[in-house]
């Protein structure tokens, strides 16, 4: 239980701190931290929680790092369902947050809300195939970070910034294709909130970081396999 409860706040803290950026501080006049901001935003959260959380949960804060590190032999199947949900729970309250927060404010709109999206809908108006290879290949190398950064013959104690690190870049990447999903509870929390266009798109952001993360755990337990759980 304690596992789900770090879980649950950890993902909260991931959604209300990077998506809070994108909403909050993106597009502030003249101040804006922009798209450098939010992507350090979002590594800070895993950098953030991966100290907090991660030797009591291991800090996955994704249903597609559970499912990848599952595949890579790292993680319990027994947990995977459980962590899922938590993670899921867990990005809601924190849009949930943030939508307390924004409303505040008169004349506030709901707009994108940071969701994740294709088409019209992508920053740049980039399309499906763009998307789907986007989230596919910056998932894949995000779970390839995570497994050789946790690897047993890592260096101990820097698996957190690594990681943390490998996010910024990744958002730093794909930002202007998708707002950056490699996490499906994360694209899931905000995608309620906005509805309509968000929630018939949110397939693809399960279903492409997912494939992504499968693929990973695959090379890397092929690359350097690690028989510890």
């Amino acid at each position: 239980m304690k596992k789900l409860v770090a879980e649950f706040i950890g993902t909260m803290w991931l959604v209300l701190g990077g998506c809070g950026s994108a909403v909050l501080a993106a597009g502030y006049p003249e101040l804006g931290i922009g798209f450098v901001g939010v992507s350090m935003a979002f590594g800070l959260t895993v950098l953030t929680m991966a100290y907090a959380i991660g030797h009591i949960s291991g800090c996955h804060l994704n249903p597609a790092v559970t499912i990848g590190l599952t595949v890579g032999g790292r993680f319990d199947k027994k947990d995977v369902v459980p962590y899922i949900i938590a993670q899921v729970l867990g990005g809601i309250l924190g849009a949930g947050i943030l939508y307390a927060i924004a409303s505040g404010k008169a004349g506030f709109e709901l707009g994108g809300f940071a969701a994740n999206g294709y088409g019209e809908h992508s920053p740049d108006g980039y399309n499906m195939m763009s998307a789907l290879v986007t989230e596919v290949v910056m998932t894949f190398m995000f779970l390839i970070i995570i497994l050789g950064a946790t690897h047993s013959k890592a260096s101990a104690g820097f698996g957190g910034l690594a990681i943390g690190l490998g996010l910024t870049l990744i958002h730093l990447i794909s930002i202007p294709v998708t707002n950056t999903s490699v996490n499906p509870a994360r694209s899931t929390s905000q995608a309620i909130f906005v509805g309509d266009w968000a929630l018939s798109q949110l397939w693809l952001f399960w279903v492409a970081p997912i494939v992504g993360a499968i693929i990973a755990g695959v090379v890397y337990k092929f690359l350097s396999p690690e028989t510890k759980l």
